[in-house]
């Protein structure tokens, strides 16, 4: 069956139907908008003539293609003028109600032939097909805001849908230059159905008071790149939205991870629905406004806290990866650095990855030949911890095992000298644990860096009950030093980031194991529907299966709760010895070096 798609409804003109209909606009298609509120018809048409007009400055469309495009869209109040459309796109409110009542209507307006689309990211397109006379011809196409700019739609099918009108949008989708994915039926799709649980989980960690939304927000953009945090994203979507979504998604999968915290009931019963109000988690300058302005939840300067101990030199332990990385951080930075390994041999080869890693900045211009002699310079290879006795500050940068070490701060302990500041940098393992280990867990505390060292801004300061003020002012006072952004969180499986990183991924793999979507569906909509920029089972194998068990491990035993357990198929790759791209094989496979 050849469906043209020629002539397109849009069944209200919010800010995504506007959205929508720019997009068909400027493609060529004739475009009815249809809005029973005539002032967001008007704001509808007044933002695709501002967006086409800095097309025309811009030099991508020109100024006849602008009035076509301007001629091709026109607004009514009525779904009478839908007669013609060969395809609805209904992005009406999140409610059964009203989208059922625009679909009985349509099906007395439009052709047999017509395809109609809801835009729901929340709500069953199966049940909203039931409603219609000609369910076959029913379909989700959702697509994500802002829409003349975001790549994917999620072409979602029912039972009842017949193939030829999911071709036919499909291929519509490709023409008008986005990535469709199609799905089933099922609430939050592939990418709300990933995002919101993780959205509803930053809820929660602020609502218990774990972390402030500043650092929650810092934590998530600058330990996994995300265009946004997760409270501000709330309140872009609009608070009232998103528990509209997972109250949907929670009444399908009854995992607690999904159910709405209460902090979301909360401020939409009290209007503070987000940008749109111009509060919500944070405050705005006037509804609709993104800009920030301070409130009294804004903290205050830093300062008025405990004065730091000095730190002029730094030793770190360690001969992988991270320590060198962390080593060549404070190096630069202008410290002192002792860097001890077990033997003499693994801290010079931990010493000449460094050099190697300067190397390759002087290579691409960052750093000038002069600046790296000075920062090798600074740093001293040693073959035991013994070189700690006169640094100021410790970094253990060891094998992500209590024991080992529990047994490394025993020997700080005993080589540091008194006033010594002695830092973890374990990512999973409680701090309290290591600082017990030593007669001084005043002086401990987390400092958890971000592989590539060099490269990531975040560092997670973790302080557990029995860290010093002034050890935690300190730690404040070196990240600046070395040029990272530290954020606080107490002393709890996961902290912040890996808390609200690992629930996500592991619910990927559940998607999965369901035969819900494919590993190159989910990887897609996330990258191109959520603005990551790796989809989950790209980074499960960057970062190794193994370690991504162990840590969703320790979350799911220090929280008990059934949702955050370990996805099955991720400990069957494990025990398979599948751990990712270190191995040639993970999820996907890999060439071998």
């Amino acid at each position: 069956m050849d469906i043209p798609l020629s002539t397109i409804a849009v069944v209200g003109l919010g800010t995504m139907g506007a959205g929508i209909a720019e997009v068909l606009a400027r493609s060529g298609r004739e475009v009815i908008g249809i809005d029973t509120d005539e002032a967001a018809a008007r704001r509808a048409v007044a933002s695709l003539e501002a967006s086409t007009a800095r097309a025309v400055e811009r030099g991508r469309i020109t100024e006849e293609e602008r009035r076509d495009a301007l001629a091709r869209f026109r607004t009514f109040s009525d779904l009478q003028a839908a007669a013609d459309a060969e395809l609805v796109i209904e992005v009406v409110p999140e409610s059964y109600e009203i989208k059922q009542q625009v679909f009985r209507e349509l099906d007395v307006v439009v052709s047999p032939t017509t395809i109609l689309a809801t835009g729901t990211n929340a709500l069953s397109v199966t049940r909203l097909a039931a409603e219609s006379q000609r369910p076959e011809r029913v379909l989700g196409l959702h697509f994500f805001n802002p829409a003349p700019a975001m790549k994917l739609v999620e072409v979602v099918s029912s039972v009842l849908t017949a193939p030829p009108a999911v071709e036919a949008v499909t291929e519509l989708a490709r023409l008008l230059g986005k990535e469709p994915v199609a799905i089933g039926d099922r609430p939050g799709f592939v990418a709300d159905g990933l995002l919101f649980g993780y959205l509803n989980q930053a809820a929660a960690m602020y609502e218990a008071n774990y972390a402030t939304r500043e650092d929650i927000d810092a934590a998530m953009k600058l330990g996994c790149g995300l265009p946004m945090g997760p409270l501000a994203l709330l309140d872009l979507i609009g608070i009232d939205t998103a528990r509209t979504v997972l109250e949907a998604m929670y009444s399908t999968s009854h995992d607690r991870l999904h159910a709405p915290a209460p902090i979301l009931g909360q401020l939409a019963s009290a209007g503070l629905t987000g940008r749109k109000a111009g509060r919500g988690f944070y405050t705005y300058a006037e509804p609709g406004s993104q800009t920030v302005v301070p409130d009294a939840l804004t903290p205050a300067p830093r300062g008025a806290e405990a004065a730091g101990r000095t730190v002029r030199s730094v030793g770190v332990a360690g001969s992988g990866t991270m320590a060198s990385g962390i080593a060549e951080v404070f190096a630069k930075a202008g410290y002192d650095v002792v860097l001890a390994a077990r033997g003499q041999e693994k801290a010079d080869l931990a010493k000449a990855r460094i050099a190697k890693s300067l190397g390759r900045s002087v290579t691409k211009g960052r750093l000038s030949e002069q600046a790296r002699d000075e920062t090798l310079a600074r740093i001293t290879a040693a073959a035991s911890l013994d070189a700690f006795a006169e640094v100021d500050l410790a970094v253990e940068a060891v094998a992500e095992d209590l024991l080992v070490k529990q047994e490394l701060f025993a020997t700080l302990d005993k080589v540091c000298r008194p006033g010594a500041v002695l830092a973890t940098t374990t990512s999973s393992l409680p701090v309290v644990a290591i600082a017990r280990a030593t007669g001084r867990p005043e002086d401990v505390v987390g400092m958890h860096f971000f592989n590539p060292a060099p490269a990531m801004k975040l560092v997670e300061v973790v302080r557990t009950v029995l860290t010093a003020d002034d050890v935690h002012a300190t730690v404040h006072e070196v990240c600046h030093t070395v040029r990272k952004h530290p954020v606080d969180c107490g002393d709890r499986a996961g902290f912040i980031v890996n808390a609200l990183l690992f629930p996500y991924l592991n619910n990927a793999i559940k998607m999965v194991e369901e035969h819900y979507a494919s590993l190159d569906d989910i990887d897609a909509a996330m990258k191109l529907g959520g603005g990551y920029p790796m989809g989950p089972f790209e980074l499960l194998d960057v970062v190794g299966l193994d370690v991504s068990l162990a840590i969703e491990k320790v979350l799911h035993n220090e929280f008990r709760d059934p949702g955050l357990a370990p996805a099955p198929l991720l400990e069957h790759l494990v025990a398979a010895g599948c751990l990712g791209r270190k191995t040639g094989r993970g999820f996907r496979e890999y060439a071998r070096r």
